[in-house]
Parts: structure tokens; C-alpha cells; sequence
């Protein structure tokens, strides 16, 4: 191994993407509830979707942007072309934004600066993803 691998999570101190998204729901399905929740956090529109809201709204907040994050890490683990990645590099990095101002949020063993993640940040939505979904997905 020549180094740390942010698309396949070898090297870091984070669960793999396998491990991670193993018992994340089916792609499609997460895009439609992902597109949802940002439709009605945005007020675009009424969602259809079925969760009713979590009564605090940092932690609302904290789920839209850890699943965004997931689902943009998955879906550029599948097209790892330079739209996608970009793509999840900024969603993760606006979770570990919203993680540096809220240190009480982070489930997983190691905070948004620890070195063991590289400046994709995509590890540490893995752990972060994984230690969500073990603790029962709180917040959603």
C-alpha cells in the first residue's frame, strides 16, 4: 500500500466504505429521502416523506448533512469521476463544518481535525455514518 486511499478508506482509521454503508438503505431509496428532507428543510416544498422531524433542529440539521455526505460518498465510491467526487469532498466537508461547532454531535472515536482523515474528509463521514447508524440513528 502506497498510502491512505480515500475511495477505498485503506489506510485510515475509519471503517471501510463496505463496512460503513452495510446496512445503509438501497442507493435510490436514500437519494429520494436524502432529495426530501433537503426539499423541506429548504421549504421548496411539503415532503412526502414518512420520518416526522426530530423536535431539535441542530440535530435535524446534523442527519441531513451526515446522510447528504454518505450518499454523495457512495455514489462517487460507484462514478469516482471528478463531479462526483467533488461533490462528496464538499458535502463531507460541510458536515466537519457543522461538526467543528458542534463537538457534542460526533459519534464517532475520532473528532472532524484528526489527522488519521485526509482533506476529502470522506473517512470521517464513513465514521461518522457508521457510528449513526450502531447507535440506531438517532435523530432520524
Amino acid at each position: 500500500m502506497t498510502g491512505p486511499d480515500p475511495t477505498t478508506g485503506e489506510g485510515f482509521d475509519a471503517p471501510t466504505p463496505d463496512v460503513a454503508y452495510a446496512n445503509a438503505p438501497d442507493l435510490h431509496r436514500e437519494m429520494r429521502q436524502v432529495l426530501e428532507i433537503g426539499a423541506e428543510r429548504d421549504g421548496r416544498r411539503a415532503g412526502i416523506v414518512t420520518v416526522p422531524p426530530p423536535a431539535d433542529g441542530a440535530v435535524a440539521l446534523r442527519v441531513f448533512l451526515l446522510r447528504r455526505a454518505a450518499l454523495m460518498d457512495r455514489m462517487a465510491i460507484d462514478d469516482p469521476g471528478p463531479g462526483a467526487v467533488g461533490a462528496a469532498v464538499r458535502t463531507a466537508e460541510q458536515l466537519v463544518q457543522f461538526d467543528r461547532r458542534n463537538p457534542e454531535m460526533v459519534a464517532g472515536p475520532h473528532g472532524p481535525e484528526s489527522i488519521e482523515f485526509d482533506p476529502s474528509r470522506r473517512p470521517y463521514v464513513r465514521q461518522e455514518y457508521a457510528a449513526w447508524l450502531a447507535a440506531g440513528q438517532p435523530g432520524a
